[in-house]
């Protein structure tokens, strides 16, 4: 009940796109994009709103909606690759507070072991609603190392939404039984891991495309 898959139509098309290698780094920047977009707007719907009773210009008419309160909202990136789908939600929500945690896959060990290398909250995180984004969640080592950072800062799990743009089975569930109240919302659940722990069918490596580094 705390994983939310992404639905929307113009996923398939998308999805094919980035995980196509002849796509070039520009084309995957450009549908990536697209993708995280949808799951940024996802994300923030997520977060605590209250109802809001207006009324509609032009008619008159009355109308009750609801409002997100942005004011007690963080967003925190796992770079490099977090910081393509952090663009995403500042666009959505400019101004947004912003923290980065650096943590590198270390891929000497046969487990792919994360190491934490940089860690910077925004102040006051400990009574803000988080965004942790990161594009993928494989082994979930790093995500979960993520969110420790964030615990001993103060937040509590139930108010960490994980924004990703592809998962896996194994990694939902190691992350599931560590962190039961953190809620995730991805574009995509796949098939599973490799025996070199990377997603299948997948895509590569997310950051090195998207930003050209491959």
């Amino acid at each position: 009940e705390c994983v939310l898959v992404l639905q929307s139509r113009a996923l398939s098309h998308l999805f094919t796109k980035i995980r196509d290698r002849e796509t070039a780094p520009s084309d995957f920047a450009h549908y990536a994009s697209r993708i995280m977009r949808l799951l940024a707007e996802e994300g923030i719907a997520c977060l605590p709103a209250r109802r809001k009773d207006i009324v509609c210009m032009g008619t008159g008419a009355h109308f009750s909606g609801e409002e997100i309160d942005m004011t007690k909202v963080c967003a925190v990136s796992i770079v490099r690759a977090g910081d393509s789908l952090l663009d995403a939600v500042r666009a959505c929500a400019p101004g947004i507070p912003v923290g980065k945690i650096l943590i590198q896959r270390d891929e000497s060990t046969p487990e792919k072991l994360p190491k934490m290398f940089y860690c910077k909250l925004p102040p006051g995180i400990s009574g803000m609603e988080v965004l942790l984004v990161d594009p993928m969640l494989a082994t979930g080592g790093s995500c979960k190392m993520a969110i420790a950072s964030l615990i001993d800062a103060g937040v509590a799990p139930e108010k960490i939404i994980f924004l990703n743009v592809i998962s896996c089975p194994e990694g939902l569930a190691s992350l599931a039984a560590a962190y039961p109240m953190v809620r995730v919302v991805t574009a995509c659940v796949d098939q599973g891991m490799n025996e070199h722990k990377y997603i299948v069918p997948g895509l590569g490596d997310f950051g090195d495309r998207y930003f050209s580094t491959v």
